[in-house]
């Protein structure tokens, strides 16, 4: 099986909970109203354990630019205090609040050949800005389920690729000029979703007072969900523990 083959086939099982749960969601559509003293969803997912050591990536293609840098796994990035980076946390379930705003110009760069972000979350309905900011020929491919799979050559003069995404869902992204290029978007069909930061951190704000689920998903460890109750103007910390073979 080759590097991208594999990639993809764990990028469809580790995406199936979480797609799942957003399509549940869809389906019955989100009602966009005014939230008068909505309350904040707060804490850290962090990695059960010891930090696993990051692995180093061969540079196999373009080394003149594409080794320019160190390049690491991605897949699994945690920090000394345990938090870890990249994991998306959102409320699959709510069934109304704030509007859910397109964005347009959402920037995905592709840069000494890594992502960047590495998870990127935007709106359903937005456009995505592919950047090459390489000088070199990428060739952008999407594992999809509800939007068109892409499969598209980005040679230098194409610095900017814009993509139209509309529908709500995980989408794994790659590179087949270099197949060690992996990433994902979260494609999200409410605004209460965030991306961990490098210490494990989020904040969900503005929602509705009430009872939801709360889900994280990681590429590697799958999804976590728990059940949390808002309170109106209040912030309620809710903190996960992941291990492999619990998601």
């Amino acid at each position: 099986m080759s590097p991208r083959i594999h990639h993809l086939a764990i990028a469809r099982s580790a995406a199936a909970a979480i797609v799942l749960l957003m399509l549940a969601a869809s389906a019955r559509a989100y009602q966009a109203e005014t939230v008068k003293d909505g309350g904040t969803i707060s804490g850290t997912v962090k990695f059960n354990g010891a930090p696993p050591a990051r692995k180093p990536v061969e540079i196999s293609k373009d080394r003149e630019v594409c080794g320019a840098v160190p390049h690491y796994d991605e897949s699994l990035m945690v920090a000394a205090g345990g938090g870890i980076a990249n994991a998306v946390v959102s409320l699959p379930d709510i069934a109304r609040g704030a509007p859910l705003i397109p964005l347009k110009h959402v920037k995905f760069d592709q840069k000494n050949c890594d992502y960047r972000p590495h998870v990127l979350a935007f709106p359903a309905g937005s456009t995505v800005d592919v950047i090459n900011s390489d000088g070199i020929l990428h060739s952008v491919r999407t594992e999809s389920r509800r939007n068109p799979a892409l499969d598209i050559a980005q040679p230098p003069f194409k610095r900017v690729i814009e993509l139209p995404v509309k529908d709500a869902e995980l989408i794994g992204v790659g590179c087949d000029a270099h197949n060690w290029m992996h990433g994902w978007w979260f494609v999200a069909g409410n605004p209460y979703y965030s991306v961990t930061d490098a210490a494990g951190h989020f904040t969900i704000r503005d929602v509705p007072s009430g009872t939801y689920t709360l889900a994280v998903w990681q590429e590697k460890l799958g999804t976590e969900t728990r059940k949390v109750t808002v309170e109106p103007g209040k912030t309620v910390t809710v903190d996960f523990t992941m291990a492999p073979g619990k998601g």
